[in-house]
């Protein structure tokens, strides 16, 4: 687990560095410099000098027998400085470097002018103008460093090195150099691709970009094989279009001491999800490990809840029941075992269920449908005060009704997609969807977090960015992408799946927070375990390998 800063935050750890005497702002800017030239040696070892694979600048010396060749695209501020940073570095490692800058040089910040002097005397600056030809074959490495987390505008007059940008990363798409050069050179970003709000993953865009892209032409922003954030990753790293435009992210750390941003290993995580409800308690019978009961739909329309019920038995519910109209039980029990069943007869069969005080945890939704009786079923639910997962027609059903929606308590957790997230949040949504002007752009993150202060409720928004919030504004993202990315989610009833991972995690104890980041992150796991191939039912089986690997 890692903390994600948005570009505010990382700002003001700078400055805050800056400010103790910990550190100068042109040290950053070398360190800055160094740490990318460090990953892209990393990355591309063949194209390290001989004499090691992980060089330090600038203690290079002699020429390069390859004659590495790169283009460095530097900006009106700090990302600019950090990219003639890069520039020399290369420079001295007897690489053949081109530098254009966008801008004008006399108006850069202060450090980025030193390090723009320190390159004048070792190269020429070029004009990055529309009119400029980059000419970007037969390069081994473009280095976007014009616009970086500081972005508040479109990038106007731009399209044609973006779509040239963009061009090198999509002809090759493998990030082995010796498959793309000469013809497509990696591109690597500073702190992240031009054009990317590094708050929310979205392009800034003009109408005129809007414009472009309408009529299939230039892009808006640019794209990388590599990018090299500093510090600790941001937001717009995991959200929206952050993970596609991106490539593969790494974070140079550059000597700054800060609680701002940590990284916890796997076995903390496992000690903090121990902590809000042990998988294994030492003594006890099932109902001392919490009773769920989820409801299903009619003849036919079962298989939503099934799922849902044999992934919240795998995660560690003592019990589950799996309530159903009378005449969809010798369906439902030819297909399931240990999950106990219950003919429930409408809503006053529900309210005779519910007189269980076992029974600590609801799904409501999965394959319910969206009649007067699901909307009473719901009702009894959230009268109930148990705590509760509302996922699939529960959540169009309270899109509806207000009455249903003020229902809604701290014990909840809803889990909408985006089409049932727009039926809850209208306004909500047609914000996020709107194009972004500026920046900070509005992000997933802002939509979740005013979704569940107005519900009062947890918030999960899925997506290959989920995004989890609690009415405190607590928040957090279980990102599907980089070396997390398991595209094989996307499949008929995956979300059902969560829903029971998350209910059993709340019959185990799990507060409505940690039960949804926790059911977010062990859906992933097990769909990485597993692999391409997958479907639904497959997730609640792998839960048992994906637990021996945590050693729980």
């Amino acid at each position: 687990m890692t903390e994600l800063l948005t570009a505010a935050q990382m700002r003001a750890i700078e400055q805050a560095a800056i400010a103790s005497g910990e550190v100068t702002g042109l040290e950053l800017m070398e360190r800055a410099g160094r740490g990318v030239v460090e990953a892209i040696f990393e990355e591309w070892p063949e194209l390290a000098p001989s004499w090691g694979p992980a060089p330090k600048p600038p203690e290079f010396s002699g020429q390069d027998e390859e004659g590495h060749r790169a283009v460095v695209l530097c900006g009106p501020g700090n990302n600019g400085g950090d990219g003639f940073v890069v520039a020399r570095l290369l420079k001295e490692a007897g690489w053949a470097v081109e530098v254009f800058l966008y801008g004008d040089a006399e108006k850069l910040p202060p450090d980025a002018k030193v390090n723009y002097e320190r390159w004048g005397e070792m190269g020429e600056v070029l004009p990055l103008t529309p009119q400029a030809s980059l000419e970007l074959a037969h390069r081994h490495i473009v280095i976007d460093a014009m616009f970086g987390t500081g972005l508040a505008r479109p990038l106007s007059g731009l399209g044609p090195f973006l779509r040239d940008i963009c061009d090198c990363v999509d002809a090759g798409g493998s990030l082995q150099l010796q498959e793309r050069w000469p013809f497509s050179p990696p591109v690597v970003a500073i702190d992240i691709p031009s054009g990317i709000c590094a708050d929310s993953g979205r392009p800034i865009f003009d109408e005129a970009a809007a414009e472009r892209i309408r009529r299939g032409s230039s892009p808006v922003c640019a794209a990388a094989n590599l990018t090299v954030s500093f510090h600790a990753r941001k937001l717009g790293h995991a959200l929206a279009l952050g993970g596609f435009w991106c490539g593969k992210v790494v974070c140079a750390d550059i000597g700054i001491s800060s609680q701002a941003s940590r990284t916890l290993p796997r076995s903390e995580l496992v000690k903090m999800a121990n902590e809000s409800g042990s998988r294994f308690k030492r003594n006890g019978h099932k109902y001392s490990h919490g009773h769920a009961v989820i409801l299903s739909g009619s003849v036919g329309k079962g298989g939503a809840a099934r799922l849902a019920a044999r992934a919240a038995l795998r995660v560690g519910a003592g019990a589950v029941t799996l309530g159903c109209p009378p005449a969809a039980v010798i369906e439902n029990a030819a297909q399931l075992n240990a999950i106990m069943l219950r003919a429930v007869k409408g809503v006053d069969g529900f309210n005779a269920a519910l007189e269980d005080d076992r029974i600590n945890a609801l799904c409501l939704g999965p394959g319910m449908g969206v009649s007067d009786e699901s909307r009473g079923l719901i009702e009894a639910g959230l009268k109930s005060g148990r705590a509760m997962v509302l996922d699939a027609d529960a959540l169009t059903l309270i899109g509806r009704d207000a009455l249903l929606f003020g229902m809604l308590h701290e014990k909840c957790v809803l889990t909408p997609h985006g089409g049932e997230f727009a039926r809850l949040f209208p306004d909500l949504a047609e914000t996020l969807a709107a194009p972004a002007t500026t920046g900070p752009a509005y992000s997933k993150v802002d939509a979740t977090r005013e979704a569940a202060k107005r519900a009062g409720c947890t918030v999960l928004f899925k997506g290959p960015d989920t995004v989890i919030a609690d009415p405190s504004g607590r928040c957090s993202i279980n990102a599907s992408v980089y070396e997390r990315s398991a595209p094989w989610l996307a499949t008929a009833g995956s979300g059902d799946v969560l829903a029971g991972f998350i209910t059993g995690l709340l019959a185990r104890g799990f507060a409505p927070m940690r039960a949804a980041e926790t059911g977010a992150w062990l859906h992933t796991e097990c769909a990485l375990s597993f692999g391409p191939g997958l479907i639904a039912e497959d997730l609640p089986e792998e839960l048992p390998k994906v637990f021996r690997a945590l050693g729980i």
